[in-house]
């Protein structure tokens, strides 16, 4: 199954940034070692949201993933959620869907 976690940031993220990237970004890392984090990033222009994308049985990983985030605990992210996000197209989808082609 595949979980979003969804952290809306402070309007000064970019330029507090700098000094917790370097533990974030590692904890990040981790986390894809481990095939919990697929994909993460902010969104642009505003970067005001960031969205991490975590597969498992569970939402655990995502959530013990922000309660040790350097930027929740640091105050850059303002609210944090995680949703289960139900992926039925592409290589990875959790729950695969293929419609019959015509013929």
């Amino acid at each position: 199954m595949h979980y979003l976690l969804m952290y809306e940031l402070v309007p000064d993220y970019l330029e507090r940034r700098a000094t917790y990237r370097d533990a974030h970004l590692e904890l990040a890392w981790a986390a894809a070692e481990r095939g919990e984090l697929l994909l993460a990033g902010a969104l642009n222009e505003p970067t005001d949201c960031a969205m991490l994308l975590f597969n498992g049985d569970s939402p655990a990983a995502a959530e013990a993933f922000a309660k040790a985030d350097p930027y929740v605990l640091a105050g850059l992210v303002t609210r944090w959620r995680v949703r289960e996000w139900t992926t039925v197209v592409g290589e990875s989808a959790a729950k695969p869907i293929r419609q019959a082609r015509p013929q």
